[in-house]
């Protein structure tokens, strides 16, 4: 078994499902890489990506079925092959031929698991879903033309500093003032006083 395992034909296969158990081992001690985890947005174009299982789970993982699909079958095929012929493939024919089935068998894996595994929910949010939240002065004062530094707490509870500046000419904040951003030009929020009424005016609205 160690001298089939061992030979230069299947070498490549080897590696590949050792890469799989290291990815394996890293993702459960906590190290994993969270970009490689993300899911894949796929355009109308990304039919032929969505045949390989792109999209239907996340890139990491997609990346192991793949790994674990290519070193089997490359193993079970130079396995039948010395059965059959007392001899191992080339690696010029193995790796090839492994890889091309290896490919479909993903895809195929890849949906059944999309089926049955819950999908990552992401709470990203993008820069311009800010606008109509209020935030607060916390660095500096805030004039046209010259921003300060806001806080801002998005709908998911996570806490973004943007740069912002009143919205209407003649207007100031200072630090710990509440403002309402109502646009963004380029990387600078416009805004204007965020102050709420009274809490027992506004908590039934």
């Amino acid at each position: 078994m160690l001298s089939f395992l061992g030979a230069d034909e299947n070498l490549v296969f080897v590696i590949a499902l050792a890469i799989m158990l290291l990815i394996g081992l890293v993702e459960a001690v906590g190290l994993g890489t969270s970009t490689l985890g993300h899911d894949i947005d796929l355009d109308g174009d990304g039919d032929w990506l969505s045949w390989l299982g792109v999209g239907q789970l996340p890139l990491l993982m997609l990346i192991v079925v793949f790994l674990a699909g290519f070193g089997l079958i490359g193993l079970l095929g130079q396995q039948a092959a010395l059965n059959l012929t007392g001899a191992l493939l080339p690696g010029w024919i193995a790796i090839p031929a492994a890889g091309a089935a290896a490919l479909p068998a993903t895809g195929l894996l890849a949906r059944l698991l999309g089926r049955i595994i819950p999908r990552d929910e992401t709470t990203a949010i993008g820069i311009d879903q800010l606008v109509g939240l209020h935030a607060e002065i916390v660095v500096g004062r805030a004039a046209q033309g010259s921003p300060a530094q806001a806080k801002v707490r998005d709908f998911h509870g996570q806490v973004h500093y943007v740069m912002a500046e009143p919205d209407l000419p003649g207007v100031s904040f200072a630090e710990g003032d509440e403002i309402l951003l109502v646009r963004r030009e380029g990387h600078v929020f416009r805004a204007i006083s965020g102050d709420r009424p009274p809490f027992s005016n506004w908590i039934d609205r």
